[in-house]
């Protein structure tokens, strides 16, 4: 098992939206914990993208606070456990900061959210009569994973190696790091995607993050004639 530290690549600028995403997903979930059982439970079921919900149209559970369509945005600010906000914010403070880096502040926001959106889409469609909410910013994380896997395959990242009882610390190249990650995802998913853990989320963002960086990847100013 890998678990990633840091990576070895220099940014240019300050990672405003990344530091921005944290804050506001953590804040989010200190909300959470302060809620009683029942208060969290509903909070989770308003503003959670529930499959079901979304292809019929119909409310099960709390009425949403937002369109059904918004869930898929807002739920990728929601989490179930404290090991699940720590887990997605690593991996985006690792490698965000870079992405927006290379996109700019405001491309590197959009692309996270449709990152985002069509990681929520893929786990719908895999399964669309799903009535438990979805949860959590890890399909829009992937985004960012494909992002990187992208445009910095050979990047070294300082990643902790768990090998039954060893432990060892060795810098990784981000090709092995990210791509036994989707490798991960792609065994669970092919297993039958059962549990808590939305795989299909995790691949539709990832290969989201692939395709459409290269969207929101500013153009090269070109010289003026002479």
């Amino acid at each position: 098992m890998f678990l990633p530290i840091k990576d070895d690549i220099p940014t240019a600028s300050f990672p405003l939206v990344t530091i921005g995403l944290i804050l506001a997903n953590g804040l989010i979930f200190f909300h959470q914990i302060t809620l009683d059982f029942a208060a969290s439970q509903r909070f989770i079921f308003q503003w959670g993208a529930i499959p079901y919900q979304i292809t019929h149209g119909e409310v099960l559970h709390a009425l949403p606070s937002i369109p059904l369509p918004l869930t898929l945005f807002s739920s990728m600010f929601l989490h179930g456990g404290f090991l699940h906000l720590i887990g997605n914010m690593l991996y985006l403070w690792i490698f965000g900061n870079n992405i927006e880096d290379t996109l700019g502040h405001f491309r590197f926001f959009l692309f996270y959210l449709m990152s985002g959106l069509f990681a929520g889409v893929a786990q719908i469609f895999s399964d669309p009569n799903s009535t438990m909410p979805m949860i959590g910013a890890s399909g829009a994380v992937a985004g960012v994973l494909g992002a990187y896997l992208l445009f910095f395959p050979g990047a070294r990242v300082l990643t902790l190696v768990f090998f039954f009882i060893f432990l060892k610390v060795i810098r990784i190249p981000a090709l092995i790091v990210l791509g036994f990650w989707f490798f991960i995802q792609l065994l669970n998913a092919s297993a039958g995607g059962e549990g808590s853990v939305a795989w299909f989320a995790h691949i539709g963002g990832f290969l989201a993050g692939l395709i459409f960086v290269k969207v929101f990847q500013p153009r090269p100013a070109r010289g003026k004639r002479r």
